[in-house]
């Protein structure tokens, strides 16, 4: 069967490059909505209609306003515009650091479950919040310091966590990632040779890879049509490219536009910040669960997530086995 190309619009919100730990948010999402332009640009125009702002550009926002509630409940409603033509890839981004420093110490990432669902019980908030940041440095491509301050940190750590907490359910994971010190200076000194072309902690790249095997699933090749964004180089759309070719995706290519030139980009600019702010709201337990249920359909199952009683609001409690949103050994490959 010979297939036309699908064209998606996407946008996210949430980035904060490498600082996953010590950002301005909790939770990164990336959108994507499969629309023609024209009836994308007719329900933008009718969001606009709905609010009556006199605001050039409307933004997610606008519609997360109590008083706008409504219109809202109206975009995301099973009825409304975007149901089953919108998708939403979420990032934990605490469990994207646990999950990116095992994978790279361990070889693998199931054991990051284990120390993510239980670190912060074990070790108290305190001591989980200097895990985080130390595995954050470890893994981040931009260093002020000394060369070997990154590691030096986040062994000391891991050493002190193990010592303190021998004999619970995290020690054995504690135990491997203290016997990693040399892939960890490996992967130091792979950063201080050269530039990074694919930095371990930014979750843009393996969502948008993922964004792909989403809507390319049923055979039909997509191309994205994707808001302008510093870490889209050349080089790095190239890689995607590259690396969908390789995952056997179907991406046909991709394109940057500018979100307010493109209805499509704008109305999954919506979708990537209400996103966002619902699924942070149901990880910090202060959550509508009318909203968060009119936003599960949209919620890939794939998602990056570790909170287990959260998911199972958001995403259904349907994780299965994959925890990631793009085979990592292409990723770390590539630093």
């Amino acid at each position: 069967m010979t297939w036309n190309v699908l064209e998606v619009g996407c946008d996210e919100s949430g980035s904060d490059g490498e600082n996953l730990t010590g950002g301005n948010t909790d939770v990164f999402a990336h959108a994507s909505v499969r629309l023609p332009v024209d009836s994308a640009a007719g329900h933008v125009q009718e969001v606009r209609d709905r609010i009556r702002s006199p605001a050039s550009e409307y933004k997610a926002n606008h519609l997360l306003r109590e008083k706008h509630r409504a219109v809202l409940e109206w975009l995301l409603a099973p009825e409304g515009p975007m149901h089953g033509a919108a998708h939403v890839h979420l990032t934990e981004k605490a469990f994207f650091v646990v999950d990116r420093a095992t994978d790279l110490l361990l070889g693998e990432s199931a054991p990051a479950l284990v120390l993510f669902r239980e670190g912060r019980r074990v070790f108290g908030d305190e001591q989980w919040q200097e895990f985080l940041e130390a595995a954050n440095q470890l893994l981040r491509v931009r260093n002020d310091g000394e060369p070997s301050q990154p590691a030096d940190v986040f062994f000391r750590t891991v050493d002190d966590l193990r010592r303190a907490h021998s004999g619970t359910d995290v020690a054995p994971v504690l135990e491997r990632l203290a016997a990693t010190r040399s892939r960890a200076d490996s992967y130091r000194a792979a950063i201080l040779a050269g530039p990074t072309l694919v930095p371990v902690l930014n979750p843009l790249l393996p969502a948008i890879l993922r964004t792909a095997a989403y809507w390319s699933a049923d055979g039909r090749p997509v191309h994205l049509v994707h808001d302008r964004q510093n870490m889209l180089t050349p080089e790095r759309i190239a890689w995607i490219e590259e690396t969908a070719r390789l995952s056997g995706i179907g991406l046909d290519g991709m394109r940057l536009v500018q979100a307010r030139l493109d209805p499509r980009v704008q109305l999954a600019d919506f979708l990537a910040g209400i996103a966002r702010k619902l699924a942070s709201d149901e990880l910090n337990r202060r959550a509508d669960p009318a909203l968060t249920a009119l936003l599960r359909p949209y919620v890939d199952t794939a998602s990056v997530w570790g909170d287990e009683a959260g998911w199972a609001l958001l995403g259904g409690g349907n994780r299965g086995e994959n925890t990631r949103s793009a085979p990592s050994a292409d990723i770390n490959s590539a630093v």
